[in-house]
């Protein structure tokens, strides 16, 4: 406590850099500027609940939890693999794991544009077996994909963080008790890694509902998701009112998810969770 000081930067630094910018989101979306002064309006917040704009929501929504789930059902036997090998061969799969964030994520992303396109690599593969390649670029299972690529990390790292602390004793008395390798995982390994899952839920959820690079690359402008749209009021429109009402409602989507895991690890804090 005496050295509390030292924490003064980092709040300098949430106040300056998260603090002011989404009190200026929040005051731009109430407040419209015309001819007679500057007066409070919930005409932006009302148009975000107009149907075409619910459905841009939908999309992102749908986008987002179906790529969250194919990023738990891939990642939840990855994390598992990792935290079974030995200390060597674990280290260097976690780093080969990681090797590809280490690239730009807009690099990444190109990436994908060049194998999915209608003379790349995997069309090529479909012609080499004399079979037709279907459309894979510019369609909702090229941005999935993309998603699934580029945040499938964020869901494998914080569940291998908790199953390789998982005590290794406990694993072998349920054996030695007698129960099946599906009973172990159902009654001990999954509960206690539901805090790194829901953890790793959050994490993929949370930028595949606010991406707009994976979108607009990979969806080629097909269809516009939430983050197209704030990017479009922002820098094309320029109606940062209208844009601004769409982040606080999407910031409120957020903050209800984060509750929800708060709450969780709130209710089994000490481990205590079926």
């Amino acid at each position: 406590m005496k050295r509390k000081w030292m924490a003064y930067p980092y709040v300098l630094w949430m106040i300056v850099f998260t603090v002011i910018p989404l009190a200026l989101v929040l005051y731009y979306s109430v407040i419209v500027v015309d001819s007679t002064g500057i007066h409070f309006t919930l005409k932006y917040i009302k148009r975000v609940f107009e149907p075409i704009y619910l459905s841009v929501f939908w999309r992102s929504l749908r986008l987002a939890v179906t790529s969250t789930i194919i990023c738990l059902i891939l990642g939840y036997p990855m994390a598992m693999i990792l935290a079974g090998k030995n200390l060597s061969k674990k280290s260097t799969m976690v780093v080969l794991f990681i090797i590809p964030m280490w690239m730009n994520f807009l690099a990444r992303t190109y990436a994908w544009m060049t194998l999915l396109e209608n003379n790349g690599i995997v069309a090529s593969l479909f012609k080499f077996f004399g079979l037709n390649a279907p459309t894979l670029l510019y369609t909702e299972k090229a941005v999935i994909l993309g998603m699934v690529y580029n945040f499938l990390p964020f869901m494998v790292l914080p569940i291998y963080s908790i199953l390789v602390k998982t005590d290794k004793a406990v694993l072998e008395a349920a054996e030695d008790l007698g129960a099946p390798p599906f009973t172990v995982f159902r009654r001990i390994i999954f509960p206690l890694s539901l805090p790194g899952v829901l953890s790793g839920v959050i994490m993929v959820f949370m930028p595949a509902l606010t991406t707009f690079v994976i979108s607009k690359l990979l969806g080629g402008g097909q269809f516009t998701l939430i983050g197209n749209l704030i990017q479009e009021q922002f820098l094309t429109t320029r109606n940062w009112g209208f844009g601004s009402a769409l982040s606080v409602v999407l910031m409120l989507i957020m903050v209800f998810t984060m509750s929800i895991n708060m709450k969780y690890e709130q209710e089994n804090e000490g481990g205590g969770l079926w």
